[in-house]
């Protein structure tokens, strides 16, 4: 047995957080949240890379930053593509992945929370990645409002099972995928990444949740 099943078995049998959080295991079951490779299908002819877990990069200058925002805004029209806005309070990453694995963003604090213990429980995945003492990155990302990272990426796909694709406003690298390490994915979650900036969730047009406006940016 890996080190991330046994940690799925001894916590499989927990029904609620200490935060009194509702907990990921009856959510996980719901049949909305088995593998939906639709977008996939509609990006199956673009060429993805793996992508290398790291800490985040030096933020872009004003000017780089616009220029990058409407490659991404671009690429999103071009292939009939639309996000949905999570807000730019530092927990954005977090937010697009609950809004992809809850249909809500407000179970951010509880995606972060599952990342976390995974960064903990397998430090030796992750560790390599990270240019300072371990422990002190630990504490910096239990903190509501820090930044998430490629290494964070890395952690959720191999919490929860999931691939993560990443449509991004990089130059030369359009799609990036994420995926678990020590598992076969049992879904797909579609992220927007403008570049060092900012994640939203991704959807099709036709796909996007009722009710919220089909904005196809995230503006400063």
């Amino acid at each position: 047995m890996s080190e991330q099943q046994q940690y799925a078995r001894e916590n499989s049998g927990s029904s609620q957080d200490h935060d009194g959080e509702m907990t990921i295991h009856p959510i996980l079951s719901d049949e909305t949240h088995k593998i939906d490779r639709s977008l996939g299908k509609r990006l199956s002819h673009l060429d993805s890379i793996s992508l290398t877990p790291r800490v985040n990069a030096k933020i872009p200058d004003t000017d780089n930053a616009i220029l990058d925002h409407e490659s991404l805004s671009e690429r999103l029209v071009r292939y009939g593509l639309a996000e949905l806005q999570v807000e730019g309070d530092g927990n954005c990453q977090f937010r697009a992945l609950a809004d992809q694995l809850f249909r809500n963003p407000d179970y951010h604090k509880h995606v972060r929370k599952e990342v976390v213990k995974q960064l903990k429980h397998f430090q030796k995945l992750y560790e390599g990645y990270v240019p300072m003492e371990y422990r002190m990155y630990l504490k910096k990302m239990k903190r509501s409002g820090e930044w998430g990272d490629h290494v964070t990426l890395q952690a959720a796909a191999d919490r929860f099972a999931a691939k993560i694709s990443l449509v991004t406003s990089f130059r030369h690298n359009c799609l990036i995928e994420i995926i678990p390490k020590d598992k076969d994915p049992s879904k797909e979650l579609w992220l927007s990444f403008w570049c060092e900036v900012h994640y939203n969730s991704l959807y099709g047009n036709d796909d996007l949740p009722c009710g919220i406006a089909k904005r196809k940016h995230w503006l400063f």
